[in-house]
């Protein structure tokens, strides 16, 4: 039984020579790199190969909306705090202590209707001194008369004596004594008089103040605030205090809401507008521009520039109240049929793989400039409102020059370009994962 013999020095030089073993380090570096040469132009053709078969694996797919026509509203969003139309503060221009109030929250007033009362003592005894010193000023009147009648009479009889004595007697010297006691007399009357007025003057004056202690409404309305209570001490110094506020009429009432200056040149008087509320938050509630303010009004440390613009508001049922917080949207322009691009296609780019040419997987190979986007400024904003989409033709997103007008935030009007309504406008592409 023979073992295995071991093999012969031939063939393993053979076997040494398939494997390039046998070569020199240089041969076989150059061999190497020959079939990775080999190897990658495979990998090329076969992805070649498979571009051709499945076209769409590495195609960009866009989401798209159409054109449309229909209307389009424009408004400008505000927020404000409703009023009344007329709001009236009334307070006491005495000093003195509340003895009484006689309405509350809530109530309904009329004209000269008490709404308080103030304490009347001092008041009181005021009057009463006033009305005797206009009596007093009666009766100086009344001696001051008598006197001065008295006064006349003896200048007459002076006069009558010397008539009849052929002017011997009495002497110039008296007549004219007596002349002088009569005109003293005639003023002291006058002086009586004018203390009259000023007594009574005084009288009207604190008569006055005593019916000021009861103060009334100046209107027909609603008490919307009450900061009087019985004993309360009221101190009217420099400026009266104010102890109720009413509201004139609550069935029409004013939203007065701060415009921001980039939109005040679109709003103006007439304009339709529509708010709600939160304690109506399923309910719209139409209004009316009245006024807008030309005077601006700037927040401190913001630097944002508002203009007030009062709103005309029916509130016949009742339902809204002062002080509540409205959001506003008016009106300002309304076209009734208009071609409507979605504002998406306006913000749309097409991604750079979107810009090449067709050809799968080649043209991704293939260095190429995507279409570059015009009007539009570097920051994004629209210049000269011309602006650029991009319609879905045969798979292809295929740019269009548009001039764009009204916008509602959502749809923008169309006024010059070529553009039919149906047309599939991209907003949003998904390039494919390499």
């Amino acid at each position: 039984m023979s073992g295995l013999q071991p093999e012969s020095s031939s063939d393993t030089s053979a076997i040494a020579k398939l494997l390039g073993l046998d070569a020199d380090p240089a041969t076989r570096a150059a061999k190497l790199r020959q079939r990775w040469i080999a190897l990658a132009v495979g990998a090329l053709v076969l992805a070649i190969a498979s571009a051709a078969l499945w076209p769409d694996a590495d195609r960009v797919r866009y989401t798209t909306e159409p054109a449309r026509r229909g209307p389009i509203t424009v408004a400008v969003t505000a927020t404000g705090t409703l009023q009344p139309t007329i709001q009236v503060d009334v307070g006491s221009e005495l000093s003195g202590t509340i003895r009484s109030v006689d309405v509350d929250f809530n109530d309904r007033v009329s004209v000269g209707q008490v709404l308080a009362r103030l304490d009347t003592t001092r008041l009181d005894a005021q009057v009463l001194q006033s009305k005797a010193a206009v009596e007093a000023a009666e009766a100086r009147l009344v001696q001051a008369q008598a006197t001065a009648t008295e006064a006349e009479s003896q200048l007459a009889r002076l006069l009558h004596v010397r008539e009849i004595s052929g002017g011997k007697v009495p002497s110039q010297q008296e007549i004219d004594a007596g002349n002088a006691v009569a005109q003293r007399a005639r003023a002291e009357v006058a002086s009586a008089r004018a203390a009259i007025a000023q007594a009574r003057a005084t009288l009207d004056a604190q008569e006055t103040d005593l019916a000021k202690t009861a103060i009334r409404s100046p209107v027909d309305g609603t008490v919307l605030l009450r900061a009087a209570e019985p004993g309360q001490t009221v101190a009217a110094s420099l400026q009266a205090p104010i102890l109720f506020t009413l509201a004139q009429d609550l069935t029409r009432m004013e939203l007065h809401v701060s415009v921001d200056e980039a939109d005040v040149g679109q709003v103006a008087e007439g304009q339709q507008a529509s708010f709600s509320v939160d304690a109506w938050p399923d309910r719209s509630f139409s209004a009316r521009v009245a006024k807008v303010h030309v005077g601006a009004t700037a927040t401190e440390g913001v630097g944002v520039v508002t203009y007030e613009t009062v709103l005309e508001v029916d509130n016949a049922d009742g339902r809204l109240r002062p002080g509540m917080t409205a959001t506003a949207e008016i009106t300002v322009k309304q076209i009734d049929d208009a071609l409507l691009v979605p504002n998406a296609a306006l913000r749309f780019s097409p991604p750079v793989t979107a810009a090449a040419p067709s050809g799968g997987l080649l043209r991704a190979l293939i260095p190429g400039r995507g279409p570059q986007r015009r009007g539009r400024a570097s920051n994004g904003t629209p210049r000269a409102r011309e602006e650029r989409v991009y319609v879905l033709e045969r798979g292809e997103a295929q740019a269009r020059e548009l001039a764009i007008g009204a916008s509602d935030g959502t749809w923008s009007e169309v006024t010059a370009g070529e553009l039919e309504p149906g047309a599939e406008l991209v907003i949003d592409a998904q390039v494919p994962k390499p």
